[in-house]
């Protein structure tokens, strides 16, 4: 499996394990790498737990990171089971569109077992990390009919 070393600045994905979070990514930046395995990444939206004024800071496994993914531009929306990722309590979680009613999609997700409504402003086409790469999960359905 190919990895991608990161250096300080760099803009990182980390996928999270923490009880309430599995499988969500949280966006941050790299404050330095602590040798060949492991980094400290400082996030951009998660917080001290005892002073949400400072960014959270901590040591992140490199099986945890991954760049930030390309920004994919697409017209005619969503599509029906389409995977994605939802902007969502801080960070990026994945789901499948099940129903579109007006601009709200609603997003099933298999690890709670909930489906909520977002506006699409709050979505993005799911990629996976593969051998170091960001690919397209599956090809798109066509999108909701107005």
């Amino acid at each position: 499996m190919a990895t991608v070393t990161f250096t300080k600045g760099d803009q990182v994905m980390v996928c999270s394990k923490e009880e309430g979070f599995p499988g969500s990514y949280h966006e941050g930046t790299v404050l330095k790498q602590l040798g060949p395995n492991s980094y400290v990444v400082q996030y951009k939206n998660l917080v001290e737990e005892d002073d949400d004024s400072w960014p959270l800071v901590e040591v992140v496994p490199d099986e945890d990171s991954r760049t930030t993914p390309p920004r994919i531009h697409f017209g005619g929306g969503f599509g029906l089971y389409n995977k994605v990722d939802v902007f969502a309590n801080d960070g990026r979680w994945v789901g499948r569109i099940t129903e579109r009613k007006g601009s709200a999609y609603y997003v099933y997700f298999a690890s709670t077992g909930e489906e909520i409504a977002y506006h699409s402003s709050l979505l993005r086409i799911r990629l996976d990390w593969v051998n170091g790469n960001w690919v397209s999960s599956k090809k798109r359905t066509p999108a909701f009919h107005t």
